[in-house]
């Protein structure tokens, strides 16, 4: 099992909450909000629920774009979540698992902001 992420391609719903919270903000960037919300999710203990998330909207960036020069790093702690959840999330492949902690993010970043 590959565990690497090559894309994000975001949800219309999640680009949807993403403008939202740049209004917000004032950070302009999606990968910077990404970033943090996915930092958010994986702070938490709990895996996040499975949900089928599509890849609906004309929000894409490569891996090198959301993860910025901390790429090693953001994906070394992917790994490690993935290992300690992955019993949780039986059959989920690495880049669902990351798909399931971003969208819980940008919701949790949503509602503290």
């Amino acid at each position: 099992m590959e565990l690497t992420i090559e894309t994000i391609r975001l949800s219309e719903k999640q680009k949807q909450q993403l403008t939202t919270l740049k209004r917000k903000t004032g950070i302009e960037n999606w990968n910077v909000l990404c970033r943090w919300a996915l930092c958010m999710s994986l702070a938490e203990e709990t895996s996040p629920a499975y949900e089928d998330i599509p890849s609906n909207s004309n929000v894409e960036m490569s891996w090198k774009v959301f993860s910025g020069e901390y790429s090693e790093v953001y994906l070394a702690i992917l790994r490690e979540t993935y290992q300690k959840q992955k019993a949780h999330l039986i059959g989920v492949p690495f880049s669902d698992f990351f798909k399931l902690h971003l969208n819980r993010g940008i919701s949790f970043y949503l509602q503290h902001n």
